[in-house]
């Protein structure tokens, strides 16, 4: 799996080089660095790709997932509550996403996910 990642993490590399501003390369990109455990790259990834959609929910959303597994917890909540003023509506997976584990026992991560299951 790990040698898949790393060829996945290179080919992705690659095009990013070339095309810097390639919005979806760099959200995979951000996915596979969390998902190998290079958190610090994963977290540069999201920062960029919410620079280039600043009004995605999604974007915001994965950078609140980085900020908190970087124990980052009040800008994580930030980027949480931006990401679903922005329309992020999945409450099923903001339950149950291990990455927000840091956050859960956070006093305002109640109340997002209260704000979300009134939304929704």
């Amino acid at each position: 799996m790990a040698k898949q990642h790393q060829f996945e993490i290179s080919f992705f590399e690659d095009i990013l080089r070339k095309s810097p501003k390639y919005a979806e390369v760099v959200e995979i990109l951000g996915g596979l660095y969390t998902e190998v455990g290079r958190i610090d790259d994963g977290l540069k990834m999201d920062r960029k790709l919410v620079r280039l959609m600043p009004e995605n929910p999604t974007a915001h959303y994965n950078l609140a997932c980085s900020l908190a597994l970087k124990k980052r917890s009040t800008d994580a909540i930030k980027a949480l509550s931006r990401a679903i003023d922005l329309g992020y509506t999945d409450v099923e997976w903001l339950q149950m996403d291990p990455d927000l584990d840091p956050l859960r026992k956070h006093p305002q991560f109640k109340s997002i996910l209260n704000q979300l299951k009134d939304q929704n």
